[in-house]
């Protein structure tokens, strides 16, 4: 029984922690690329703010996040997932904009994770409405 109810906490952290972990790395993947304008598409670049791309890059991880957090794990980290997920994917801005220092033709800017930050609020926010309990 002690095995069978490890493997259900096995998965539940892989169902909920694979795609956070799995977004986080698509974000750093194209905070490593010299000109990731090569590979958006060319009206998301004219008519939209950078500001606003990197809200909703990061609202994704935000909700993603608030899904692992409220679902993935138990106790009191559970009951504050909004925070946690909130905190961690800010936290995970500031790494991306200090990763940007280090990449050719790339530059690191406060407000740049601002724009992380409140993407993260909206995301999980956003998350916790629609699958409120």
């Amino acid at each position: 029984m002690r095995h069978a109810a490890r493997q259900g906490v096995m998965i539940q952290a892989f169902w909920y922690w694979v795609p956070v972990t799995l977004y986080a790395g698509t974000i750093f993947y194209l905070s490593s690329q010299p000109h990731p304008e090569e590979q958006l598409p060319l009206f998301l670049l004219k008519e939209v703010s950078d500001k606003v791309l990197h809200a909703v890059e990061y609202a994704g991880l935000g909700g993603l996040c608030y899904r692992a957090f409220r679902w993935g794990v138990s106790g009191q980290v559970a009951s504050h997932a909004l925070l946690f997920a909130i905190v961690t994917v800010s936290l995970y801005g500031i790494t991306d904009e200090v990763h940007q220092l280090f990449v050719p033709f790339r530059e690191s800017d406060w407000q740049d994770w601002l724009a992380d930050t409140a993407g993260a609020v909206i995301g999980a926010v956003s998350w916790r409405s629609l699958r409120s309990e």
